[in-house]
């Protein structure tokens, strides 16, 4: 057998991701252990990329200048005008946000993530997306992000909105400290897929019972490796792809759209609203200490 270092950097990534992926949140009703959803989280649960949010956050709190967030911007309009996600862009982005944080600890960007998601994140989720994934956890079914974003933040997210948890780009740390390099390569496109693989084989999941939920192109690897997959807020040539293949498609990117497939929309709101005060409510009570 390879060894670790000797395996494709899209493997190591995805075994790294599934390897501390959590699995936190009670179920809702009977739990069905072979069937569970995957998420990306850029362009389908948030708006615009989780990434460009975190360098924001840690431009506000001088982990460096706001010049250097003009090339997440630029990827960032990009990534929400014309609806593209370069994998060169966004794995850039990534490790260059990694990097800043070199010397800090981990429980250090933990709670920037929560903090970050207050501020910039939480006000900007798609509704028709978490209705979707409260189907999934109504039916007694795990549901994971999937996201290039830093594993630290993921986590938070999902714990934010009342999902299992999180797959994610894993950076290498020593002693709780971040060493500012990663583990393989950010969780992109084929790595989403060996990361959703490799939880799959640790949870016991039949792919061919599972869903899978992306906006990009990029992520057909993983909507292929699932029963179910679906196009959420589509790029073009995910759109095609999922329309050659009879895929479910769903646009959630305007009131307009949103009303063509019959999601009612301030229904759907009302859901995000419960279930983001329900998360936000079940995170602080974990992060409060024992009474004496």
């Amino acid at each position: 057998m390879a060894e670790r270092s000797e395996l494709a950097p899209a493997v190591v990534a995805g075994q790294a991701a599934a390897a501390v992926a959590e699995v936190e949140a009670a179920l809702t009703a009977p739990p069905d252990p072979t069937a569970a959803a995957f998420f990306d989280l850029d362009n389908t649960v948030v708006r615009g990329a989780s990434i460009y949010h975190l360098a924001r956050g840690l431009a506000r709190r001088k982990f460096f200048t706001v010049r250097d967030v003009v090339g997440f911007a630029s990827d960032q309009v990009k990534f929400r005008v014309f609806g593209q996600e370069d994998l060169a862009d966004m794995a850039d982005a990534t490790e260059a946000a990694l990097s800043f944080v070199e010397g800090h600890q981990v429980s250090e960007m933990v709670q920037l993530a929560r903090e970050i998601f207050d501020e910039s994140i939480g006000g900007k989720l798609y509704p028709g997306t978490l209705t979707l994934a409260r189907a999934h956890l109504d039916a007694g079914q795990r549901v994971w992000l999937v996201s290039a974003a830093p594993v630290e933040m993921a986590s938070v997210i999902a714990k934010r909105l009342g999902l299992t948890g999180a797959l994610g780009t894993v950076s290498e740390t020593r002693n709780g400290v971040y060493t500012g390099r990663l583990v393989g390569k950010p969780l992109h496109g084929p790595a989403k897929a060996e990361a959703v693989r490799a939880l799959a084989a640790r949870e016991g999941l039949d792919l061919q019972r599972c869903g899978a939920y992306s906006d990009s192109s990029n992520d057909i690897p993983m909507l292929s490796l699932v029963g179910d997959p679906c196009a959420i807020n589509p790029d073009t040539k995910l759109l095609r792809h999922a329309r050659d293949l009879g895929w479910r498609v769903y646009d959630y990117r305007t009131g307009r759209k949103a009303a063509k497939i019959g999601l009612p929309v301030m229904a759907a709101a009302g859901t995000v609203a419960g279930i983001a005060a329900t998360a936000v409510a079940i995170d602080r009570h974990r992060r409060q200490p024992p009474p004496p």
